[in-house]
């Protein structure tokens, strides 16, 4: 992909520096620092069960995943993820702990990281949008095989393990 400077609008040329490969403008300096997509996901279980979507488009259509998007450059993750779950499933929730964050380097769609958060339902009824084709509360024995990457393979594999622990010690 070519870039262009943002304070000149010359081509970018790459030059090694840092220690690394970076897009430098030759005729300012001005240096591209490509950042991470930062996302937000959340996980809603109801009678020990997992919401899961099926995706509707690219990337991993048909695989399944946490309600999860990317978060706005003025958002803050936690208002991210209550839109997104919004959005995508018609359910308001309440965000209670911040579960863990991942990192991900497979989305063709760029490298980022997802805040996780466990929510509880507190109105709506199920409702997707455009982005899935269904939505499902799966028992831990349920979770289909093809999940979507970009962190929630991560993300439902840990809540399979924890779901799991819970019932041993049960």
């Amino acid at each position: 992909m070519t870039h262009y400077c943002f304070q000149c609008g010359t081509q970018l040329e790459a030059r090694f520096m840092d220690n690394r490969e970076r897009e430098v403008c030759p005729a300012c300096g001005w240096v591209y620092y490509a950042q991470l997509k930062v996302g937000a996901a959340v996980i809603i279980e109801q009678d020990d069960k997992l919401l899961l979507l099926q995706r509707a488009h690219e990337p991993w259509i048909g695989s399944w995943m946490i309600p999860a998007g990317y978060v706005e450059a003025d958002e803050d993750p936690k208002d991210a993820a209550k839109r997104e779950v919004l959005e995508e499933t018609g359910l308001v929730v309440e965000l209670s702990e911040l579960v863990k964050t991942y990192y991900f380097a497979d989305d063709p769609r760029g490298n980022g990281v997802s805040f996780v958060f466990r929510a509880t339902k507190i109105s709506g009824e199920m409702r997707i949008n455009s982005e899935a084709t269904n939505a499902k509360y799966f028992f831990l024995d349920e979770i289909p095989v093809y999940l979507t990457l970009g962190g929630h393979d991560k993300m439902i594999a840990e809540w399979c393990a924890n779901a799991k622990q819970k019932e041993t010690f049960s």
